[in-house]
This record gives C-alpha cells, structure tokens and sequence, in this order.
C-alpha cells in the first residue's frame, strides 16, 4: 500500500485539481482522507490518498475478462501479518454472507476488508474511515469485525506474531 498527498487550494486551481483526477484514476484507491485546513486567503484542502502500486484500473472490465475490476493478489500488497489478517477477514465475511444470505463481496468487499486488514481500526469510527464501509454496514457487522481484529495473533502489523491456526474440525 502507498499514500500520495495533495494540497488543492480552496479558490480553486485547476490544474493541481486535474492533476489529483488523474492520479485517481489511474490507481487503485484504498481511502482519501480530507481535510479542509482554514487559513483566511490561504485555505486549502489537504488530502492523503492511500492506494495499491500496480493496481491502476484501465476502464470497465479491465483485466479479469468477466467485465469487472482486474484482480488483486492482496498477497502480494499486504505485509504477512496483514494478509493473515485479510485471509481471517474473508473467512469471516464468507460466513456472515451465508447467514444473512447475501453475495460475499454485499457484506464487504476485498478491497474494504485488505483496508480494515492494513489499518486494524479499533472502533467504529475508524472502521468508518475505510472507504465505502458506512453507518449502515458499520452498524450491521462493526461489532464482528472489530471483534475479528482483536483476536490474538493480529496485533502485530508487521507480521512477526505468528497467526494461531483456525480449528480444523
């Protein structure tokens, strides 16, 4: 995962505004976060764009030959222990889908859980900054994915805890 961060002055400039348009649409973006900064005259809004390097959309359909996004190998962008948290995170998703009788990617998709993943928020609130995942998911399944976070072994996002193994049963 990458940031890039820009300042667009609140008057207005276009291009430093096309310039952030571009970049957007030519990556993979996790969450912006934005902050409007209030300095009189000089004003401006500060945002940090949080992405996946190598994971530009190019248009509808892209890269997986159904017609949707190109895939993720969320190996391959998350650090180990990060992953092992994203393979937890699908595994729970896949239940909840289950229960509630909905499509996986309907409870939340790959990339919201690879951003709850490399963020590990600790609240609801935090979970609400993942982009995408507002009131009403984070009302429905907060709670189990906070709880899915806290578990032992996830703490650590470096990757050096070792993940205990899920019960085979």
């Amino acid at each position: 995962m990458q940031m890039a961060f820009y300042s667009v002055p609140a008057r207005g400039d276009a291009g430093l505004q096309e310039d952030l348009n571009r970049f957007l649409r030519s990556h993979r973006v996790l969450t912006v976060h934005r902050e409007f900064v209030g300095q009189g005259e000089n004003s401006f809004w500060a945002l940090a764009v949080e992405y996946l390097e190598g994971a530009a959309p190019s248009g509808p359909g892209a890269g997986d030959g159904r017609g949707g996004k190109p895939r993720v190998d969320y190996k391959e962008v998350l650090s180990p222990g990060d992953f092992a948290l994203f393979a937890r995170l699908r595994d729970w998703r896949k239940a909840a889908a289950e229960r509630d009788g909905v499509p996986v990617y309907a409870v939340l998709t790959n990339e919201q859980l690879a951003g709850i993943a490399a963020k590990r928020p600790e609240s609801l609130a935090g979970l609400k900054e993942i982009e995408g995942l507002g009131d009403a998911k984070a009302g429905k399944y907060g709670a189990e994915v906070l709880a899915v976070v806290a578990l032992p072994g996830n703490q650590q996002p470096d990757g050096t805890v070792a993940v205990p193994p899920q019960n085979e049963a």
